[in-house]
């Protein structure tokens, strides 16, 4: 049971936020290109990687566990960002805007996996 992932507004919603990081990480310093940028970008990535890869399995217990693993990028996205804030990389409003962002996918991926548990 192959799922279209490029039906998923949790897709298309988290590929945007990567769009948007990448932006924001163009500023920071460039010795920080394999470190925190690469770190961010890298779990930004994850996260609509990991549902799509999801939705190309077999079964719901893989799409599960693959929104599992977007899930457990989210959290990492999120630490690496409150990091970047403490090294003064971004500024108070855009920590918040990220961090929101980042939270409401993963609701949105948790109120998936809920649907699919029906």
């Amino acid at each position: 049971m192959v799922r279209n992932f490029k039906n998923l507004k949790i897709w298309n919603r988290s590929r945007e936020f990567v769009k948007t990081l990448y932006n924001l990480t163009k500023d920071f310093p460039k010795e920080e290109q394999y470190g925190i940028t690469s770190q961010l970008r890298r779990a930004a990535i994850s996260i609509p990687s990991n549902i799509a890869e999801g939705c190309g399995r077999g079964t719901e217990k893989d799409l599960n566990r693959f929104l599992d693993y977007s899930i457990g990028s989210s959290c990492e996205l999120e630490t690496q960002l409150y990091v970047a804030f403490d090294l003064d990389f971004i500024d108070d409003k855009v920590m918040e805007s990220m961090t929101d962002e980042v939270r409401q996918i993963r609701k949105m991926i948790i109120a998936y996996q809920r649907t699919l548990k029906t």
